[in-house]
């Protein structure tokens, strides 16, 4: 199995890097799958704007950032997003790459580590409906990082109790990935 570690924010001075980096690091004693973190920004994504919807488009989008993120996210088996919490729900620029490709989400796990004023909880129950059309399956356990209570002028610095929810939710993904597989491999990519 290979997860993502999505990196879901762009802005400059973002605390997902360091967030991500962490979940990396629990993720090295998982020896039953291989992570690998994605700096969303490093795709530099343009707004949707193509006239097929990415459902129909056959994996043959209208830009080339468009096609290089579906490869990225096609080698993946699952996912963790690493997301923040923007006025209230997911940030504008995760959902747009989100929303710019379509087959290559789908029958994948997802497991959501978000970060804000009250932990990004919004963002995440928004996430929930979000990939629930691409039949995505999102694992119960979730960790909600307070940015008031668990970072510091280094980044990321977790309260004790995460690491074992961390542990809790990579097993997750990772088992859910296993699960789904056979539905993935029946759908043959383009």
């Amino acid at each position: 199995m290979k997860i993502g570690i999505i990196v879901g924010s762009v802005r400059d001075s973002r605390n997902g890097t360091s967030v991500a980096q962490w979940v990396a690091n629990a993720a090295a004693s998982q020896d039953d799958a291989d992570f690998e973190v994605v700096e969303l920004r490093d795709f530099n994504l343009p707004i949707l704007t193509d006239p097929v919807v990415p459902g129909a488009a056959n994996r043959e989008y209208g830009t080339e950032e468009a096609r290089t993120w579906g490869r990225k996210i096609d080698e993946f088996d699952g996912f963790v997003f690493v997301t923040p919490e923007y006025n209230h729900g997911v940030p504008g620029a995760f959902k747009n790459a989100f929303d710019s490709i379509a087959p290559e989400w789908m029958h994948k796990s997802v497991g959501m580590v978000s970060y804000g004023a009250d932990g990004g909880v919004r963002a995440v129950e928004q996430w929930r409906q979000i990939v629930a059309n691409m039949q995505m399956v999102a694992v119960r356990h979730q960790i909600s990082l307070s940015l008031f209570t668990e970072f510091d002028e280094n980044g990321v610095a977790p309260n004790e109790r995460r690491t074992g929810e961390l542990a809790a939710l990579l097993t997750e993904v990772v088992d859910m990935a296993r699960v789904l597989a056979p539905r993935r491999e029946a759908v043959v990519p383009a």
